[in-house]
This record gives structure tokens, sequence and C-alpha cells, in this order.
């Protein structure tokens, strides 16, 4: 009698998100295995001229309606890092709030990672510049041309959490990981 065919497990939906309050990246993966597959990525953007409460709103919403029309099972989103000015860095943590908000409102399971830990992730060093990132994003993927920076960034941060952070099933809600920190305690699916 022969053995059983292994049945192969579908991929895993990924959501990286690269925040920023002018400029949120986003980028989704299929991961299966060691293979990743490219679905789609892009930027919300914000007005500079709108009130702080209106620009958080647009990331929100638009994270949400990201999460919706994709269907991730996991996200990954960039740590702030400190900026030499304050202000800055104050803002920047909002804006990656408004994301994280709308992540785990949506029942997503969240990890974060930070910029090193994704450019070693991606790159393999974690000094590699935003070149070399939407280069290396461009090759793992297969794509045509470079990503813009932003959404390269948010494809890295999916790739990371591909690679080492949640090893296709590893996370679990218990809390922290080698790569990774989760910060939703919802399950995985």
């Amino acid at each position: 009698m022969p053995a059983p065919a292994s049945t192969p497990t579908a991929p895993l939906r990924l959501l990286g998100i690269d925040p920023g309050l002018r400029i949120t990246g986003f980028g989704v993966v299929d991961a299966q295995g060691s293979k990743l597959a490219y679905v789609a990525s892009g930027c919300i953007r914000t007005d500079e001229k709108m009130p702080l409460p209106e620009r958080l709103g647009v990331i929100t919403r638009g994270i949400a309606e990201i999460v919706a029309t994709y269907a991730p099972g996991q996200a990954a989103i960039e740590e702030v890092f400190l900026n030499k000015n304050p202000w800055s860095t104050l803002l920047l943590g909002q804006a990656r709030g408004a994301a994280i908000g709308a992540l785990v409102g949506s029942g997503l399971p969240v990890a974060e990672y930070g910029t090193m830990q994704i450019k070693q992730a991606v790159v393999g060093h974690g000094r590699a510049t935003k070149e070399q990132v939407q280069h290396m994003v461009r090759r793992l993927l297969s794509l045509p041309g470079d990503p813009s920076p932003d959404a390269a960034d948010a494809l890295a941060c999916a790739i990371a959490h591909a690679h080492g952070g949640q090893g296709l099933g590893a996370l679990s809600s218990a809390g922290r990981r080698k790569s990774g920190r989760l910060t939703s305690l919802a399950k995985l699916k």
C-alpha cells in the first residue's frame, strides 16, 4: 500500500507595515515553507495640512482597508527608532500606534521588529542602506523593479517575519520571541 501523500500547507499571508505620519508603507506576502510570493504593496499618504487626529484616522482607515482587502493572517510592524528630534519621534510613535490599533482591532496578531533586525533578515547586515533593502526585496520577491522605499521597508518587515519571527507557525501568544515581539494576545489561526 503506498504511503499517504502529504498535504501541502496553505500559504500564510503576512502584512508588513513601515509606519510614518506622512507615508505609511505596507507590503503583503504569502509564505509557504521557505518560499515567498509577492501579493501587494503600496503607501498610505496623509496630507501634512490636516490636523493630527485626522491624519491618524487616515492611517487607521487605510490599514483596516488593507486588512479587509488582502485578509492577512499575521502582521509585523517596524519599531520606532529614536530621531535627533524628539517631536519627530513622538509623531512617528503616534502613527505607529494608529497602525497597531487598526491591526489589533482587525483581530491580527502583531509582531514588532527593530530596523536592524529587519535589515539583517533581508540584506544580511543590520546597517544596510535603503537602496540595498529595496534591491534585496526586489530579488527575494522576483519583482520587475524596485518598490518605493516605504513599500520596500514594509515588504522587508513581512519578509523578516516570515524568515525568523514566526517560522510559519512558530509564534505563540505567549509573548517575546527571539526575532520579534508579539503585541496581540489574539490566538493564531
